[in-house]
């Protein structure tokens, strides 16, 4: 009898523990939010997207100091440079978003006096600024002023200050309107040496006075204090009046306005420079590196990189609305549904450290991110769980397609390629002999199957040195490289093998061999060190096998392979590039001549240390010339000399595909501008009921444990039930 009483009462928590298991699933079906949800729970209405961070989290958030594309995607958020983009638009279209109109342009002469656009005499170009009404910072402590009109937190010591360990600790804010002084503060902050920004060097071959005005910082002392750069005047700036300002550059470039929409020409406010110049605040990260404060359409609220980046809506931001045009084919994408109505649409975003990649693909499946890839890259990581490749290209694969989510192909301005070094004995040259060798061996790279293969399909080869959505693009018949493709059945077709033969016969080299000494023609492929043994270089070899050519790799790593570059000891090498802003000069100055590290001893961006006469003729008038039929004629020349001349084995176009659930609107991606979160459209509700739906609970196991222990137990309960009412009756007798 000691043994059953205490097994039933066991047995009663057992049925216990195993209802309160239950429960929840119970619950749960009846349409509460899932158990699984790992975001925590939300502290109010607001709508929030949810998104992620790098696993390694921005190092600047001051737009005077990054220059990274990850670090871009918080600064667009919170700042408005003078220029922006069109959303929706291609080719990409640069709009005045912080300005009134285009900046204003004037041509100077040496004197300063104004002379017309096309007179021979211009040595400046004036870009005068003239800012929206209602551009209003963010609310910050470093605007919080206290009865008398001063500034409310500013400290004599580390002590005064050190209960304040970040932004929200401080418990008053403050705001003004954005002005023109502000612009020009922040130009000053690019040339002041204490920034180190990476910018001076090349906006002070520009900007008049930037370098004289850097050299001047440079010899001010300051023992760690603040210096207001507003006390110090740069030559190139003019500050009108409030709202109204200009720069002057030297010479004539009209792609500065380009370089007007990049966030280090963000305005940045004296007070905000002074406040993060407190005693002590560097010390516990209270910096404009750390805490950025802007006038765009969010700020940010939270910073811990060990765990998330939080932004939430600016409510001074400035009136803006969703565009009411777009390019050919959007209207009927969806991208237009929202024209006219006003923006930002969410009220915050969260980013979260997500360290692999699985946890963050099965996250987004289950609903508890909105877009996948957004921040870790593309999907290439579960591509064959993503995506199947059938006949018409990459399609989602049947889960997703069940989930109703939607791919973003993204097509980047930008371009990968592997270079012929033009000064090579071997490869190199501008005879015919040695183009026709450079031809065949780029009719041997079947560029698709590389990108088919090796990239899954993530790539366009490109006959243009150009990408597309830049003008000089060209699409279609007229756009292909003639030297390598014929255009058949509507599409281009790569040359035959056997004409790539007939090209290496022609240059010498018949079968593969050197017609005068009968060696093998051998090329040098220079490669990162960890590729050796790759698959790739395999198929390589076995591509220039069926023109008799042989391939050896060099390994190096990238210091190495720098140094190569740099002393033009390569022969074929391999490099990319990504457009700073979308203008056919930022992709034809790759093969600019005064741009081989040879030429200029610097770290050149052409690499393949092409120097043709006719090209870089032709380029130094492109660079000065606006946008227009005349431009559009020299650009497509320099495009012709590229082809004709055969400067890089093989090129192609990167091509990410982003995923997004069905509740997420507005995804078309950009490859210029980060500045695109305020587009984004969310519908919460379906969201919630989507996240139900896809993460119900599996009960069954826990009703069958409850079965089993019933089982298992049962006849316990009897057997104390039976012995009691025993007992019961033998005391009655």
């Amino acid at each position: 009898m000691n043994f059953e009483l205490p097994s039933s009462l066991g047995a009663a928590r057992i049925y216990l523990a195993a209802f309160a298991l239950l429960a929840p699933g119970l619950l749960a079906g009846c349409g509460e939010p899932p158990w699984n949800n790992p975001h925590p729970p939300a502290v109010d209405e607001a709508l929030t997207y949810q998104s992620v961070m790098t696993p390694a989290p921005p190092k600047h958030l001051d737009p005077a100091v990054s220059y990274a594309s990850d670090e871009a995607l918080f600064i667009m958020q919170i700042y408005e440079p003078p220029m922006g983009y069109h959303f929706l638009k291609r080719p990409y279209e640069l709009l005045p978003t912080a300005l009134q109109d285009f900046p204003q342009v004037s041509y100077l002469d040496e004197q300063g006096a104004e002379v017309a656009a096309a007179d021979p005499a211009i040595a400046f170009t004036r870009y005068t600024l003239h800012l929206r009404e209602d551009l209003h910072y963010q609310p910050h402590p470093a605007f919080a002023l206290d009865e008398a009109g001063a500034p409310r937190y500013l400290f004599d010591s580390a002590a005064a200050g050190a209960q304040f360990r970040q932004i929200p600790d401080f418990p008053e804010t403050g705001d003004r309107a954005v002005r023109a002084n502000d612009y020009a503060y922040a130009i000053k902050r690019l040339a002041d040496p204490d920034n180190a920004s990476p910018m001076l060097g090349f906006m002070s071959q520009y900007i008049v006075g930037m370098k004289a005005f850097s050299e001047e910082l440079a010899q001010v002392p300051r023992n760690g204090d603040w210096l207001d750069l507003g006390e110090y005047d740069m030559q190139g700036l003019s500050v009108l009046d409030e709202r109204t300002l200009s720069i002057t550059i030297m010479g004539r470039y009209p792609q500065f306005v380009y370089w007007l929409a990049m966030p280090f020409f963000s305005p940045i406010a004296p007070e905000v420079d002074r406040f993060y110049h407190n005693p002590g605040f560097a010390q516990r990260n209270l910096t404009l590196d750390w805490w950025p404060v802007g006038s765009g359409p969010f700020m940010m609220v939270k910073n811990d990189p060990n765990s998330e980046i939080v932004l939430q809506r600016n409510p001074n931001y400035r009136a803006d609305f969703f565009p009411g045009q777009g390019a050919p084919g959007d209207r009927e994408a969806g991208f237009l549904e929202d024209a006219g109505k006003p923006i930002p649409f969410i009220d915050r975003a969260v980013f979260r450290l997500e360290k692999e990649v699985l946890p963050l693909w099965t996250k987004f499946l289950q609903g508890y991110y909105d877009r996948s890839g957004e921040v870790h890259g593309n999907t290439n990581g579960v591509f064959d769980q993503a995506f199947v490749v059938g006949p018409d290209g990459v399609e989602v694969s049947g889960e997703l397609s069940e989930h109703n989510i939607t791919m973003s192909p993204d097509v980047k301005p930008g371009i990968y390629y592997y270079g012929f070094n033009m000064r090579d004995p071997l490869v190199g040259g501008y005879t015919e002999d040695k183009r026709k060798l450079r031809q065949a061996l780029q009719i041997a790279f079947n560029t698709e199957e590389y990108l088919n293969i090796f990239y899954k399909g993530n790539g366009i080869a490109a006959h243009n040195l150009i990408p597309p959505g830049i003008s000089g693009h060209i699409e279609g018949e007229q756009g292909i490289n003639p030297y390598v493709y014929d255009w058949v059945d509507g599409e281009p077709r790569r040359k035959s093998i056997e004409y790539a033969r007939e090209l290496l016969a022609q240059a010498g080299y018949p079968n593969g061999r050197d017609a005068r000494t009968g060696e093998p023609l051998k090329i040098f492929i220079d490669v990162q060190s960890q590729a050796i043994g790759n698959t790739s270089m395999n198929w390589i070899d076995r591509q220039f096998s069926q023109i008799g050519v042989q391939v050896e790799f060099r390994p190096a790593d990238w210091s190495r392979t720098r140094e190569k570059l740099l002393t033009g000891n390569t022969q074929i090498f391999s490099h990319g590039w990504l457009a700073d802003y979308p203008d056919p000069e930022n992709f034809l100055f790759l093969l600019y001549g005064p741009e081989s590290p040879l030429e200029c001893q610097c770290d050149g961006s052409n690499n393949s240390n092409f120097k043709h006469e006719e090209y870089d003729t032709l380029f130094r008038q492109v660079r000065v010339l606006p946008p227009g039929a005349e431009r559009d004629a020299l650009v497509a020349r320099m495009v012709d000399i590229y082809r004709r001349e055969a400067v890089w084995l093989y090129a192609f176009y990167p091509r990410d595909i982003y995923l997004n659930n069905s509740w997420v609107y507005n995804t078309k991606r950009h490859g210029i501008s980060k500045a695109t979160l305020k587009y984004i459209r969310i519908d919460d509700a379906q969201r919630q009921s989507m996240r139900v739906l896809w993460n119900q609970p599996v009960t069954w196991p826990l009703y069958a444990i409850v079965i089993v222990l019933l089982a298992l137990v049962w006849p316990g309960v009897l057997a104390y039930r039976r012995r009691q009412n025993a007992t019961a009756r033998n005391h009655q007798e």
